[in-house]
């Protein structure tokens, strides 16, 4: 389940199809955005809560801070953490470190970790058929007592499979259906077992991903403040 939230923390959207990046809610200051977290049983997991700061814009581009915080079902938190999302020219960016899964992202936070930025990116203009650009990830982590690890995701063979429109607790929105295939490996000591998945995720322009599903569950945003 951690990993179906690694996979789905993107950005969200005021007016359907706009170009201009300030319009995207997960680059306005004070926002607050919750994704809820089922099984795949339907059964409620845990919740993904992200607040916005710090956004800048500078030309045809904004930047923004997004605090994150994932809980269980009873409420205990399990990680928080703190990334950047950016957006030029009305293509979204969201910084691949967000995908880590929360498991990772609790054990990492007592030692260093090591990676360059890298962007998953959502076209300000998409067609039913097109093929959207992969998306690879490696960071390189040593614990407090000196262990190393590594993981690398990679999200590849992103396809627009159609439109459909998608009402979640917080609204309906016209999406895009992208389907892709997702991957994460984790390694210890140089050793680790990749765990793959077939994701579809519903992306509404000018908004972001409002729903997402896979063999494990789904996700959806259940509010926006």
């Amino acid at each position: 389940m951690k990993l179906i939230t690694a996979f789905t923390l993107l950005f969200l959207r005021v007016s359907l199809f706009s170009q201009d990046c300030a319009n995207y809610y997960y680059l306005q200051n004070n926002k607050t955005i919750e994704m809820t977290i089922s099984n795949k049983n339907g059964k409620e997991s845990g919740k993904m809560t992200y607040v916005v700061s710090d956004s800048k814009k500078s030309g045809s581009s904004v930047t923004a801070t997004i605090n994150s915080e994932f809980v269980d079902a009873k409420g205990k938190t399990i990680s928080k953490a703190t990334n950047n999302v950016k957006c030029e020219n009305g293509v979204m960016q969201m910084n691949m470190k967000t995908f880590i899964p929360a498991a990772q992202m609790e054990q990492m936070k007592s030692g260093t970790a090591n990676a360059t930025d890298v962007y998953l990116e959502y076209p300000a203009n998409m067609n039913v058929g097109e093929q959207l650009k992969d998306g690879q990830f490696n960071m390189d982590y040593e614990s407090a007592s000196g262990l190393k690890s590594s993981i690398e995701i990679s999200i590849t063979q992103r396809k627009v499979e159609g439109k459909e429109s998608v009402t979640t607790p917080a609204g309906t929105w016209e999406c895009y259906k992208i389907t892709s295939q997702n991957q994460i490996v984790s390694k210890i000591a140089g050793i680790g077992i990749p765990i793959r998945m077939s994701v579809t995720e519903w992306y509404a322009p000018g908004f972001g991903v409002v729903k997402t599903e896979s063999k494990t569950g789904k996700t959806e945003i259940t509010s926006i403040k």
